[in-house]
């Protein structure tokens, strides 16, 4: 049974003992779309219907292919889903070594996975892991078993990988180490990757699409950029870490201050040494607390980034000193987070022209032309 389309359509409504889910959402055929919300929001419950694990009323197509319709009584089984399924905990198989747990992954792999799926020698140059493949996983570290699981996962062929908080066992220096294999995996994988998260700095640096999702139900999705510049959904995205990505274009390389030269939209943007090259486009992340604003363009400051723009939305914060603006920097819109009394000293409103600077960027990745939007 099949039905058109070249993404994954996903929807559930019912309830897991006392938990009430509802929720449908659209995710593309390639990239990585992340389910996000706080702790007890629904996003590892969809992951398991979509595995098949969990069998709540609701429709569900992959690409062409059914895999669920409530109204019809369709159904396929887990074993009948080319799914790949990396948990938070990476369960290897504790009696083999790290190459048999990952030729498991190979002996369960599905007829119908990925068409072009990656072998045993691919997958293990991908991750970094041919230098484990005699040990036990007993001798790993969390994150060198998360690499193994998400190996075996990849062997079985599936037609999409399911991720469900696979970093949240890890400390943070570990996590970075595996976040930037997991970067290869988006722009070398041709199949989709769901990725469940509650931490909205490793969906904004992984990320192309996010559903944001709270007490079971979705309250939006999009291309992350989109997703983050809008204020109204701060009490789900957090205030801490609320920040936008901005796109731009490598304009060169100095490496007498080792410093690497953007171009927004013909405003200058520079940063810390990034080994990319000239010509490419590259992802950054600005958190709202590292922009200040002002009415004028500063002269002899060691802020290096200023970015001329136009404010074009205020929320205040309610119970709090603070207030949230977004300002349209051409071709791309900042968060600053200010106090509301110095909104009133600066007269700052929609419409009013300002200044943004940028204390601080963080380099997420190079940017893909063929990214979904």
């Amino acid at each position: 049974m099949s039905g058109g389309g070249a993404s994954i359509d996903a929807a559930f409504a019912g309830s897991v003992g006392g938990f009430a889910l509802d929720v449908a959402f659209t995710a593309p055929m390639r990239g990585i779309t992340a389910l996000f919300g706080a702790s007890g929001c629904g996003k590892t419950t969809i992951l398991r219907c979509i595995a098949g694990l969990q069998r709540l009323p609701g429709r569900l197509t992959v690409g062409a292919d059914i895999w669920q319709d409530h109204e019809t009584g369709m159904f396929r089984r887990p074993h009948e889903r080319a799914v790949g399924y990396v948990f938070q905990e990476a369960s290897l198989f504790p009696h083999l070594s790290v190459a048999n747990n990952l030729r498991y992954g190979s002996r369960r792999a599905a007829r119908d996975g990925a068409a072009n799926a990656l072998g045993f020698d691919d997958v293990v140059a991908l991750l970094g892991i041919g230098h484990l493949l005699d040990r036990a996983p007993a001798a790993l570290s969390g994150g060198e078993r998360q690499r193994v699981a998400v190996g075996r996962a990849l062997l079985s062929q599936p037609r999409l990988l399911l991720m469900d908080e696979p970093l949240s066992a890890l400390d943070r220096t570990t996590r970075d180490e595996i976040l930037a294999y997991f970067e290869v995996l988006h722009d070398e994988l041709s199949i989709p990757i769901l990725y469940v998260s509650h931490d909205i700095a490793e969906v904004t640096r992984l990320a192309d699409r996010m559903v944001v999702l709270s007490a079971g139900r979705k309250l939006a999705e999009g291309p992350v950029a989109g997703i983050l510049e809008r204020l109204d959904l701060q009490p789900a995205t957090g205030r801490f870490e609320a920040g936008v990505v901005l796109t731009a274009r490598v304009a060169a390389q100095d490496r007498t201050y080792d410093l690497t030269r953007l171009d927004h939209h013909g405003q200058p943007i520079t940063i810390p040494f990034v080994d990319v090259d000239i010509g490419d486009e590259v992802r950054l992340r600005v958190r709202a607390r590292d922009v200040a604003l002002t009415t004028r363009r500063p002269e002899a400051i060691s802020i290096r980034n200023v970015l001329a723009g136009t404010i074009v939305e205020i929320r205040a914060e309610p119970g709090t000193a603070f207030a949230e603006t977004l300002i349209d920097i051409g071709g791309g819109r900042l968060r600053a987070r200010v106090t509301r009394e110095a909104l009133a000293d600066l007269a700052l409103e929609v419409g009013r022209p300002v200044f943004a600077l940028v204390k601080s960027i963080s380099f997420d990745r190079r940017a893909r032309a063929d990214r979904p939007r």
